[in-house]
């Protein structure tokens, strides 16, 4: 008989970071291609850095890429073979674990590296966390989760950013003047 194992106070291991890449917006054709929005500063790359897998990481699809059609990439995903079953994937969010993806050059950061830093002034009070990260069109905007109050949202410029510290977990925020003050602490004093 063996003896039962002991219980370890050891943290256990870290799932490796995954990064959205894409998601499925709706079926292309009737044999099972699907259309897909990519979120790689080349589309088409989607299919580049090996197999993909939903939110859960439960499901892991092979993806081809066979052309593009506004906007999108027009893909095969590995078991899925008509229209239906192509169809009931739409809304479904593709995932790469991050160590795939190619190391970022100087100034240039993956969303999922910015999301979850420490927001901090540059005294080092802290605002709080990075959120998400938004373009809507005139360029990239942190939103920042604060502990108190609505959340902050600045320009993610090299004026409004001067410091990103991935390795430490923080970024140092310089907001423009009055960008501060000009918040409800607490969303019961907003007009």
């Amino acid at each position: 008989m063996r003896p039962a194992p002991s219980l370890s106070t050891a943290e256990p291991p870290v799932a490796p970071r995954r990064v959205c890449v894409g998601v499925v917006a709706g079926a292309h054709g009737v044999r099972g291609a699907v259309r897909i929005k990519s979120f790689t500063a080349e589309p088409k790359d989607i299919g580049r850095y090996g197999p993909l897998r939903d939110e859960s990481g439960g499901t892991q699809y092979k993806l081809r890429v066979i052309g593009s059609a506004k906007g999108v990439v027009v893909a095969t995903l590995s078991g899925v073979e008509d229209r239906n079953r192509a169809e009931a994937l739409r809304g479904l969010r593709l995932y790469l674990d991050r160590d795939a993806l190619p190391p970022t050059g100087e100034e240039e950061f993956y969303h999922a590296d910015l999301i979850g830093l420490e927001a901090v002034l540059g005294d080092g009070t802290p605002i709080g966390e990075v959120q998400t990260v938004n373009d809507f069109g005139a360029g990239d905007t942190l939103e920042i989760r604060r502990p108190e109050g609505p959340p902050l949202v600045v320009p993610f410029t090299r004026a409004v950013v001067p410091v990103v510290d991935i390795a430490g977990g923080r970024l140092v925020v310089d907001p423009p003047p009055g960008l501060l003050e000009a918040l409800p602490q607490d969303p019961e004093d907003a007009p």
